[in-house]
């Protein structure tokens, strides 16, 4: 069996809106809240073999520079429930670049299927019950973010070791 590690790209949310929606991760009893920053996932956790993270180092420049740096808007609360019991922050405007770096992500030596069709969002509750499902959906109805994505980040993540970032990747041609 090759070396395996899990690797996941996201848009991390930046401060002050990181501090405010890890808050609420953390008050719902989300047990991922101190181990994943607030984002948007472009590649969820796939494995791969370690010896492939060059190559894959080399993918993200080329998917990076295949796209402006654009402004997102986080706005308001939706649900995947029944089918998940998550409750996210809705991307209200940067869906569309969301899609295209993803579809460039998820290609080559990151091509993979999905379990579920690809939505950009932020989780601010999993893992939890329904009540704080609820508390989360009703308390963060109204929450809002603006903010430029100038890139995106690859995480890595060894066996029983933290996931962190390897690397990151300015979007556009700079």
């Amino acid at each position: 069996m090759p070396d395996l590690v899990t690797v996941g790209v996201l848009i991390c949310v930046p401060e002050p809106h990181s501090t405010v929606l890890t808050g609420w991760r953390h008050r719902v009893g989300d047990p991922l809240a101190s181990v994943i920053p607030p984002h948007v996932t472009l590649l969820p956790p796939t494995d791969l073999p370690r010896a492939d993270l060059d190559a894959i180092d080399k993918h993200l420049v080329e998917a990076a520079r295949a796209c402006d740096p654009f402004a997102m808007h986080l706005f308001g609360t939706g649900t995947f429930r029944p089918l998940t019991p998550v409750v996210f922050i809705q991307v209200a405007r940067g869906i569309a670049e969301c899609e295209v770096l993803e579809k460039a992500i998820r290609s080559g030596p990151l091509g993979r299927k999905l379990d579920f069709p690809y939505h950009p969002h932020v989780t601010v509750a999993q893992e939890v019950g329904d009540d704080a499902l609820d508390e989360a959906y009703e308390a963060l109805s109204a929450f809002v973010a603006r903010f430029l994505v100038s890139g995106f980040s690859l995480f890595v993540k060894d066996l029983d070791q933290p996931w962190a970032i390897r690397k990151n990747f300015p979007l556009g041609a700079a």
